[in-house]
Order: C-alpha cells, then structure tokens, then sequence
C-alpha cells in the first residue's frame, strides 16, 4: 500500500502477505472468536456466514481503496464520491441479502425466510452496513500508512535541505577567511616580512582541518580551540603589538563537541569590523567557559571611531549572518546570542547547550 495512485499498481509478495494476513484476522474475530468465548458454539454456521459473504466484502474493500477514494474522494469530488458509493453499496448488500437467502437461510432460519422473504430491506440496509464498515477500516488502515509515509517523506526532504543550506553556509566561511588572510599575507610580502612564511605555516595548518576535518556534523572542541588560536596567532603577526589581545579558557573541555568553525566568524569580525580601524588602543578580549555541557562563548573588543554611532558594520556582516543561521539549524532553541553595543566597544555572548 504506497499511497493512492495507482489501482493497478503490483503486489509485492511482503504486501500479499499483509492482505492475507488482514483477511484472516477478519475470519477469525467473525467466526472463530464467538465461538471460543461461547457467543455461539456452532462454529461451522459462523464460518459458512463469514466466508460466503467474504468475496462480496472483498470487492467493495478494494474497489474502494484503490478506485473510489483515490479517484474521487482525494481529488475532492464528495458529490461524486457519494452518488456512486451509495448506490453500489446498495447493491451490494442486495447481492448480500440475496446469496444468503438462497443458500444458508433455508438451512439454519427456514423461519425468517418464511416470515420475511428473501429481499427483506431492512436486512439489505444492515448488509451494506455490514460490507462497508470492513471497507472503512481497510481504507483507515490505507490512509494512515499513505500519512505515515508522507511523513517520512517530509522529514527526509527537509533534512537533506537543512543539509544542504548548512553545508552552503559552511562553504561560504573557507573563502571569506581565505580572503581575509590571503590579504593580509599579499600586504606582508609586499612589504617583504619575516613574518610571512610563519603565515604559510598558520595557513597551511588552518587549510588542512578546513578541508580534511571540517566535513562532519560534529568535531571535538578541543580542535575548534586549536583552529582559533592558529587564526588569532596569524592576526597577531600582522598586528603586533599595536593589538593586545586576551584569550581565556576555564574548565575542561575534553569530551565535548560543537559545530565545526562555528566560533570563528565571531572572531574575524571583532578584527575586521573592530580593531582593524584607526583605534588608538587596539584590544580583543575572548573567553569560553565551559559549565557542564553548556558552552558559554563571550568577545569583546575595541571599536573603530567612526563606527561608535552604528553597529551595522558588525551585525550585517557575511560572518555573522552565517553564526545566526547555522545556530538555527544546528542548535535550534538551545543556543542564545546576544550583541552588545557599549558604544566604545562591541560585545558578543553566545551560549550553546552541546548536549546532542
């Protein structure tokens, strides 16, 4: 049963299994059951009722799942649904009323026959009853599995949606620290600095858990702490000591896993949109605390003059943005995020519960 579209569509041999296995339950609490609980002790005239009505049932079962409802109830064509459903079940319960009054009346209630005849319409309406409540119960047991799947269906789409956007956003950091970084070596050999094979090194280091490391939904903490301090140490080669820069850690973070490079935007844009301007005390103040599996991630750090009055230039970056929804994608209402615009300097907090 894979959804309704198709009344012609095959039978798998797990699926005939599964219609025998319907059917037989129907026989069973019909005809069978009654008789064990001592409803009725005569078994063989229960299964002779149920199972000379069984084809009956059976083409009304199937008529109406796999035609009825999918050509006309599912399309929304109540009118028509109805105007050929009833009359059939009319129909079908005389068909009903008139097999058994021809077979199985005159041996076991020769004196209803008698007092009734073989067409009694109140029993023909009981019949059509009788035929389509089994119907009914196919066609639920249908419906939820078609539900069920949809479901599933659903739930994978949006998965690998989600899949794709995080690994987009994923892609879009390498070329935005690359930029960044390539600029600020071109700006060193330009000026031929000692320093710029140390930031092939650093580079070449960061390059490597980008591209080898970075591809799983999950690294240690421990590995994203290495990659930032191999940033910052390039951030300090270019700066010197024109910057002052403070990175603390408290408690232990073995054991505890995060969203590969998830911290790093916050961190490049508190030196592309902060101390990189005209400042004349240039500092950045980073702390990750770790409390149980909460981690708790704060950076502060000076603002360019011209940027007091307007946080813009921090907040609609391409980092930030790509912080903001990774966040929603990955740590969907267990993370917090908070700017703070002290007019002198520009403050982020992130907390992110690291339980998965």
């Amino acid at each position: 049963m894979r959804g309704f579209t198709s009344n012609t569509e095959g039978f798998s041999i797990n699926r005939v299994k599964w219609h025998v296995l319907f059917w037989f339950a129907y026989i069973f609490f019909n005809a069978i059951i009654p008789s064990v609980l001592g409803v009725d002790n005569y078994i063989i005239k229960d299964l002779s009722f149920v199972l000379i009505q069984l084809p009956i049932k059976i083409l009304a079962t199937y008529t109406l799942v796999y035609f009825f409802i999918p050509k006309y109830l599912l399309k929304r064509k109540y009118y028509v649904f109805l105007s050929i459903l009833v009359p059939l079940a009319f129909i079908l319960g005389t068909l009903q009323r008139y097999i058994l009054g021809v077979t199985l009346y005159p041996v076991y209630y020769p004196e209803h026959l008698a007092e009734y005849g073989v067409i009694y319409w109140p029993k023909v309406f009981y019949a059509a009853v009788d035929i389509y409540s089994i119907a009914a119960v196919a066609a639920v047991i249908k419906l939820l599995k078609q539900w069920f799947n949809t479901q599933q269906i659903n739930s994978l789409l949006k998965q690998e949606k989600l899949a794709a956007e995080l690994k987009f956003l994923k892609a879009q950091i390498h070329p935005h620290f690359l930029f960044n970084t390539l600029n600020n070596l071109y700006a060193l050999t330009l000026k031929s600095s000692p320093k710029a094979p140390e930031i092939v090194l650093k580079l070449s280091e960061l390059l490597d858990y980008m591209l080898y490391e970075c591809n799983v939904p999950k690294v240690t903490l421990e590995k994203e702490i290495a990659m930032l301090e191999n940033y910052i140490a390039l951030e300090k080669i270019r700066y010197g000591d024109d910057l002052k820069i403070d990175f603390k850690i408290d408690n232990e973070v073995k054991g505890l896993l995060i969203s590969p490079m998830l911290l790093l935007p916050l961190v490049e844009n508190a030196f592309k949109h902060g101390v990189s301007g005209e400042i004349h005390e240039k500092w950045i103040e980073i702390n990750l605390n770790i409390n149980k599996r909460l981690l708790e991630f704060s950076i502060e750090n000076s603002k360019d003059s011209k940027s007091i009055n307007s946080k813009n230039s921090y907040t609609e970056g391409i980092g930030l943005r790509n912080v903001i929804r990774r966040l929603e994608l990955v740590y969907k209402d267990k993370h917090q995020l908070k700017i703070d615009d002290k007019g002198g300097s520009f403050k982020v907090l992130l907390s992110v519960d690291t339980q998965d």
